[in-house]
């Protein structure tokens, strides 16, 4: 009998000792809070090339890892479409999304253009989470319509805005709709209008959300309406912000900020830094690194949130798909990506400025005003120096702008003047970075994890992967 109990009594020990094990990686398996950032267009290259740039910056060689870079877990990840080797952004934000592939410019439904598919961010709300989707550039463009829209084109604007409103998330944030009225049906009310029938509070600017955000049950923030005027598709690149601005990180701090308030289930959150792939489409290396690195400090308020919440955060950076085939050391072995400093505003913004140059100066156009703007905005003559043949190209520009024949280099998102092309072709070289297209690649692409469960997100793995693994980490509906 003494026995028999001895041997009951080690049994339920041996139990109850698993059962702790057992509960114990369980609880470690569950993330309450969400991050999960996407890098549009952001590459190895682009991320190692802004870290090799920040370490030029202060007068070394080597690299100034980025915060999200220092992350414990890392991989490798591809990003090919159901249909194609080089995904856009479209197929990359669903696959990112919802775990499945799918056809180039469709949003949320498989290749079909018919079955809509469920996103990590829609399983999340079903889950009972408090969801937060938020962008650099407006917020019906592809990679944010992924966690919300089926839409078998990504151009649908005006009903991507209204999946949107009925997806009913908790918070959005980004520029502005692209497409707010209905250009078909005029008379249809807008989607601000709609927006706000279905109980969202519309804040313009940061200052405009801190007055509205304790009144707010949904949030959608906006840039100001004078910023949308100028440029509603996206905010400013960081190499061009003012500080009456609204960025990426206070959009994310605002995000934190309303979802914690949304009650104590926990959030998911999605923000993407858009506009590295604009600046990559347009070879600006200048503006591609001050993007990636703007990213970074989004990255940095999670961060931060993390630090008080280690054992319930999960943080994710990846991107879906790398933009111009970026290569770091053309030429000479050799890199300069300190002269990139020197670069006072995107191409696009210099294209605007020789326009202006052009309207405001008249007959005193000429080539040494032009040289005299090159030298403030590029260094060039000053602090870059340039070869003969690269001087006679920049005036070559110049004349063919004044003989009226001047051909601007048109990319996916920018029209750019060609004296402003020239300039940036120059400085790329003189920094030794070079650009194999104005495109996407094929290229493989990084993912970085901390928090609980962020040693799945290790190795090769596919993009479909990611939102799975996600869902594993923080109990959401599974992903087949």
């Amino acid at each position: 009998m003494k026995k028999d109990n001895m041997f009951m009594k080690k049994r339920l020990m041996t139990l109850g000792a698993a059962l702790m094990l057992a509960w114990s990686a369980w609880a470690e398996g569950q993330a309450k809070y969400v991050f999960y950032f996407i890098g549009d267009g952001m590459g190895v290259n682009q991320v190692n090339g802004t870290e090799t740039y920040l370490a030029a910056l202060e007068g070394r060689i080597g690299v100034k890892p980025l915060q999200f870079a220092q992350f414990p877990y890392t991989g490798l990840v591809t990003t090919y479409s159901a249909t194609n080797g080089v995904t856009d952004s479209a197929a990359g934000g669903t696959a990112l999304a919802t775990g499945q592939k799918t056809k180039n410019g469709v949003l949320g439904m498989l290749k079909d253009q018919k079955t809509r598919i469920a996103s990590i961010a829609e399983r999340a709300k079903k889950s009972g989470r408090a969801v937060g989707v938020m962008t650099s550039v407006s917020v019906d463009h592809a990679t944010p319509a992924s966690f919300y829209a089926h839409v078998p084109d990504r151009d649908m604007y005006y009903e991507i805005g209204q999946d949107l409103i009925r997806a009913s998330f908790d918070f959005y944030g980004g520029s502005d709709f692209l497409q707010p009225t209905d250009k078909k049906n005029p008379q249809t009310p807008s989607l601000y209008a709609q927006s706000e029938e279905a109980g969202y509070v519309i804040a313009r600017g940061y200052e405009d959300y801190e007055k509205k955000k304790n009144d707010a049950g949904k949030m959608i923030l906006l840039q100001t309406e004078e910023a949308s005027k100028k440029d509603r598709s996206r905010i400013p690149y960081a190499i061009d912000r003012k500080s009456t601005d609204l960025t990426l990180k206070q959009i994310t701090q605002a995000g934190i900020d309303f979802l914690t308030t949304q009650g104590d289930q926990g959030f998911f959150m999605m923000v993407e830094g858009g506009a590295i792939d604009w600046a990559c489409h347009a070879n600006d290396a200048a503006a591609a690194f001050r993007e990636t690195e703007d990213l970074d400090q989004a990255v940095s308020v999670a961060y931060d949130f993390y630090k008080q919440h280690p054992d319930e955060t999960l943080i994710v950076v990846t991107a879906d798909h790398e933009t111009g085939g970026l290569a770091l050391g053309v030429g000479p072995y050799e890199m300069h990506t300190q002269v990139l400093q020197n670069q006072k505003m995107s191409i696009s913004d210099y294209s605007a400025e020789v326009r202006r140059l052009r309207e405001t100066l008249k007959d005193k156009f000429t080539w040494e005003a032009v040289k005299q703007s090159l030298k403030e905005n590029f260094g060039f003559w000053d602090q870059v120096q340039l070869s003969e043949n690269q001087t006679k190209r920049l005036k070559q520009a110049y004349d063919h702008i004044q003989k009226g024949i001047a051909e601007n280099s048109k990319t996916l998102y920018q029209n750019d003047d060609e004296l402003a092309t020239v300039a940036k072709q120059i400085l790329n070289k003189v920094a030794c970075v070079g650009w194999q297209s104005g495109g996407h690649s094929n290229g493989y692409v990084p993912v970085f994890a901390i928090g609980v469960g962020a040693e799945r997100f290790t190795g090769r793995m596919d993009n479909t992967d990611i939102p799975k693994k996600i869902a594993e980490a923080a109990d959401y509906e599974e992903i087949k």
